[in-house]
């Protein structure tokens, strides 16, 4: 039998195409999964909306085995179900958090429960779970620090932060650790290791979901209200879907409802929230192609690279800058340079007989055509050094790939991170050459005026 050569063909083909790279392959007949849901089932859960399956792009995710509907609970998982600080108190953990002074954190009694568990085997009851938990992650602090390196700054001093956070709490947690000793026949020392506690405060950084905070004298006075939710936590991210998530007081499940629909065989998202790359990266360890939210961020330094270092005012342009909160979270996104960078630039770009009008420029005022100008100018500039900033950090990178093959997938998410900041900074340096049009037509226009006004007109143009 031929192959149809006509439109109707090309057009089935094509849709037949899309829908091979975008379906997922089940995987639910694989043991784990074939054991987790035995484990659910004992505890009251059976989903009859989604089954685990592999898609490209997003890897290991929850895939719609119905068409699912606006406003359809999605999945309701049991509180039996839940890994919570609950579950930890009611353990042979229990008695010694009860007794620890000072009370140690419901983050503690979390990851030290999965570490204890996992060192359990087939001991643990949380087993089943356990085995379907990532073996390793891909948040800054698990990276290599040449990869680190490679961040964008204000990722780069976040995720060095990360790192120095997670180091106090092994640190500060070890004396916890040794009171558990009589719970094993090993050296605790060689259970509770920093790279035990590194995955486990990783599992619960990134998949734990939010529940209403408890408040307990066992604990110290950090959030309770994290909770790890077994097969829910294999939903995978996107900005561009809206759930309702939150525990069912009278259900007493967790429950998701979705805001849009989703046809039969395709993956199923929910949204972590409405944030940019470097956040995605910071605390989930992945980036999100085409993010709505994504951004790239502008320093104090960039943000003063360009201007004249004579200008005797700029210290107090600053100063009114941090007082008012425009010095921080100042961006390049999808739709070009952010509100708050150019009212920033525009108050550095303040002559000294205009200086005076800096509340005007707050409020959102034009003071004048050169101010705004001159404005733009900067911005175009600080797109431009970002452009060859990045594509400079990419061919670093491309380098690396090829020499370090060890680190070829910390590089690669590394490489996603900048092309996708990369795609934003050109479409800023688009719309900032289309918002600097009315002025360069404005000059145009003041050229042919010059021949009959004389020099004097001339001047004044050549100024603005």
């Amino acid at each position: 039998m031929k192959m149809g050569r006509g439109r109707t063909s090309r057009i089935r083909r094509r849709k037949l195409f899309r829908s091979s790279v975008s379906r997922g392959v089940n995987e639910s007949y694989k043991p784990e999964f074939i054991e987790l849901k035995k484990w659910l089932k004992d505890r009251k859960f059976e989903d009859t909306n989604l089954i685990p399956a592999c898609f490209p792009g997003t890897g290991r995710g929850l895939m719609s085995k119905t068409s699912l509907q606006e406003g359809q609970v999605i999945i309701s998982l049991p509180e039996s179900c839940l890994l919570t600080t609950d579950t930890v108190i009611r353990s042979y953990l229990g008695a010694y958090i009860a007794k620890w002074r000072p009370p140690p954190s419901p983050l503690l009694a979390l990851c030290t429960f999965l570490v204890s568990e996992k060192h359990a085997g087939d001991q643990s009851v949380w087993k089943p779970y356990l085995e379907i938990l990532p073996k390793a992650y891909t948040c800054p602090v698990c990276l290599e620090p040449e990869v680190v390196n490679l961040f964008p700054k204000p990722l780069r001093a976040k995720a060095e932060e990360q790192r120095a956070r997670v180091r106090e709490f092994f640190s500060s947690s070890r004396g916890f650790f040794s009171s558990l000793q009589p719970l094993f026949s090993e050296a605790v020392g060689s259970i509770f290791s920093y790279r035990a506690l590194l995955w486990a405060w990783c599992t619960v950084n990134t998949r734990a979901v939010y529940v209403k905070p408890r408040r307990r004298r066992c604990f110290s006075a950090e959030p309770d209200s994290c909770a790890l939710a077994p097969y829910l936590d294999l939903l995978n991210h996107s900005p561009r879907v809206q759930v309702e998530a939150a525990f069912n007081e009278e259900t007493r499940c967790y429950e998701i409802r979705t805001a849009s629909s989703c046809r039969k065989h395709e993956e199923v998202f929910i949204c972590y929230g409405p944030h940019d790359n470097q956040r995605l990266l910071l605390e989930y360890g992945f980036v999100s192609i085409r993010n709505p939210h994504a951004c790239v961020y502008v320093s104090e330094d960039i943000l003063v690279k360009y201007l004249p270092s004579t200008d005797k005012q700029m210290n107090k342009k600053i100063s009114i800058l941090k007082d008012h909160d425009f010095i921080e979270n100042l961006t390049f996104g999808w739709d070009g340079p952010s509100w708050k960078l150019l009212t920033a630039l525009k108050l550095l770009c303040l002559e000294a007989e205009e200086f005076t009008c800096w509340k005007k420029i707050l409020l959102g005022e034009i003071i004048s055509d050169t101010n705004e100008k001159r404005s733009l100018d900067i911005a175009q500039k600080i797109c431009h050094y970002f452009i060859e900033e990045t594509n400079a950090v990419l061919q670093k990178v491309s380098h690396m790939k090829d020499e370090e093959v060890a680190s070829v997938n910390q590089l690669t998410l590394v490489e996603t991170l900048w092309t996708e900041e990369l795609k934003i900074l050109q479409a800023s340096a688009l719309i900032l050459n289309s918002l600097q049009t009315p002025f360069r037509e404005s000059a145009s226009w003041g050229g042919v005026e010059r021949g009959d006004r004389g020099s004097e007109a001339g001047a004044q143009t050549h100024e603005l």
